[in-house]
């Protein structure tokens, strides 16, 4: 897998797993604890995930493409 394509997924995780935690917990106030207690585990296994991918991206080969020089 390309690494762009690795943080698309990284950012979509994060912040979609981080969304529905958040849409969970007003559910869960809202009084529908079921749908509540699904979206914010579901969010929470999302996130994880994402996290775990940083650590993927950390770990892969650097992007090949032109040769960028350090300095002017």
């Amino acid at each position: 897998m390309k690494p762009a394509t690795v943080e698309v997924w990284i950012w979509v995780l994060i912040y979609g797993g981080l969304i529905a935690v958040a849409v969970g917990v007003f559910v869960l106030r809202g009084g529908a604890p079921g749908l509540g207690w699904a979206l914010v585990a579901l969010g929470t296994v999302a996130t994880l995930a994402g996290a775990a991918l940083v650590a993927v991206r950390a770990r892969m080969e650097p992007p090949e493409g032109p040769q960028r020089r350090a300095g002017p």
